[in-house]
């Protein structure tokens, strides 16, 4: 017997991430047998990953609205509005938004992702502290525990 999940937006769980900007975890491992996790994020010009790459889980991204430059082992290109990408375990990546508002879709296979972004970001409900920032020490510590590895800052 499968478990359904049906969710409203006012369910996600919102994450403050870089730059004071929001993802809504729209999927977690708890609500689908740890199959799969799916995060909507809305970001912005100049939002950008450090390069990472993951241990346990592919990575694809869909790109609703936007465009930005993505890194994805030894390639860069460009990606706009509708673009998608498959990234599996294992290859280095990294992204820079290139347009003012950037509404991104990631699905991550099996879950384990959302855990990372619980930690190195703040659920928006909690009371947000003075000078609080996603840092890059943060998102190493968060990604150590994610089976995911930080290996430098943003490419570019």
């Amino acid at each position: 017997m499968s478990l359904a999940y049906i969710a409203q937006a006012a369910d996600h769980d919102r994450i403050e991430w870089i730059g004071g900007k929001e993802l809504q975890i729209l999927l977690d491992g708890s609500h689908t047998r740890n199959q799969v996790t799916v995060v909507r994020s809305s970001l912005g010009e100049g939002s950008a990953s450090p390069l990472h790459l993951h241990h346990d889980e592919d990575e694809m991204f869909v790109i609703l609205r936007g465009h930005g430059i993505f890194w994805v082992g030894d390639e860069c290109r460009e990606v706009g509005e509708g673009g998608a990408m498959f990234l599996p375990r294992g290859v280095p990546h990294a992204y820079r938004f290139t347009s003012p508002e950037v509404d991104l879709l990631t699905i991550c296979t099996p879950s384990g992702m959302e855990r990372f972004f619980r930690t190195a970001g703040r659920r928006m409900t909690d009371p947000r502290p003075d000078g609080w920032e996603v840092t890059m020490e943060a998102m190493a510590a968060a990604a150590i525990g994610g089976g995911q590895e930080i290996l430098g800052p943003p490419p570019g």
